[in-house]
């Protein structure tokens, strides 16, 4: 079978011991039946491991951070688009989604296709919102607390008790004590993503994670649950295992049919020793362990595609459960003048 030839861009180039999501996306695309991929990445900075990833991307692109705003954005795609022609784009960082989902249509009428959740569905599901996020939905949530100042980390033990989760907005979670390393998460939290600062009750069980893809129509196309089985410093898994979750696959089902969930997310959940499942997380976006699915049987990064391009998809109707993910460091040779390049010229 002739495979469709496809132009893709793609962000979350930089991995590294915290992952984002691009590299693993990319190689499913790669890993595609149906379509020929030409790979654009789209950077943030100079030292994203994925630059220099010549087998899996082969062309880079450095674009404007997200403060920068949409019209930054649109300009430089515009430029890349105008001599890469790209056909759909995909990124993959919380903070970049907003002002891609506000571009979205734009981007459509340039010929540059996207499948992304819709604006209301990126705001509902943040994290200050999920205690009411998951009442709307049927899904057990933790308490949590929105803080903006760290003179409130004094009232925390009365309402919440220790230990409890302090939250970045994006990214970062810490399991604190005491009230010293709260304080100290707090600060460490704000000077990387600023506030709000989230606050979780603590619940103890099992972690575990799925990642989903939905058609924006109630129906769930594809889901493989995850539990970490080695997991770093930062808290981000380093190896993991598919499961065979029926209820969790139950709650997955069930969000996506009340909500209708637009294109890829992951949940991230707590499972007690009474089987009772708590929500703690939902991102908006492809896990950086998306490879997993396509190493069970379900290349979710491919039917993102065929959905961002107009085409039915059939849901998944299985996956290999016992299928296991490793990762590993590596370090790659690169000359010098290719990080200069990609530092001065924008471009690689």
């Amino acid at each position: 079978m002739n495979k469709r030839k496809l132009t893709i861009a793609v962000t979350g180039l930089n991995n590294i011991d915290s992952p984002g999501p691009g590299i693993p996306v990319i190689r499913a695309l790669k890993d595609s039946t149906k379509f020929d991929v030409r790979i654009i990445g789209l950077s943030y900075d100079a030292l994203e491991p994925g630059i220099y990833m010549h087998d899996l991307v082969d062309k880079t692109y450095q674009i404007p951070l997200p403060s920068a705003g949409q019209q930054s954005l649109l300009t430089r795609l515009t430029y890349i688009h105008n001599t890469e022609k790209i056909d759909v784009i995909i990124p993959n960082f919380d903070a970049e989604l907003y002002n891609f989902i506000k571009l979205q249509d734009t981007l459509k009428e340039m010929g540059i296709h996207s499948f992304l959740p819709t604006l209301n569905q990126f705001e509902e599901r943040q994290k200050w919102s999920l205690p009411e996020f998951g009442s709307k939905y049927g899904i057990e949530v933790p308490k949590s607390k929105m803080i903006h100042s760290i003179a409130e980390v004094h009232t925390l033990a009365y309402e919440f008790g220790y230990p409890l989760v302090v939250k970045g907005k994006f990214y970062d979670a810490s399991v604190a004590y005491s009230p010293d390393q709260a304080m100290g998460y707090f600060n460490k939290i704000n000077s990387k993503w600023g506030l709000p600062i989230i606050i979780q009750q603590y619940t103890q069980g099992t972690e575990v994670n799925l990642t989903g893809i939905g058609d924006g129509k109630g129906n769930l196309i594809g889901a493989v649950p995850m539990r970490k089985t080695y997991i770093t410093d930062k808290g981000k898994a380093w190896a993991g295992v598919a499961l065979e979750d029926p209820k969790l696959m139950d709650i997955a089902k069930q969000l996506v049919k009340g909500n209708k969930w637009r294109g890829g997310f992951e949940l991230e959940m707590i499972r007690t020793t009474k089987n009772e499942y708590y929500l703690i997380e939902i991102n908006p976006r492809f896990p950086a362990w998306v490879y997993l699915a396509v190493g069970s049987g379900q290349n979710h990064p491919e039917a993102l595609v065929q959905m961002a391009l107009g085409e039915n998809v059939a849901p998944f109707e299985s996956y290999a459960s016992g299928k296991m993910f490793v990762r590993y460091s590596y370090d790659q040779i690169v000359d010098l003048k290719e990080f200069e390049t990609i530092s001065t010229m924008g471009e690689l």
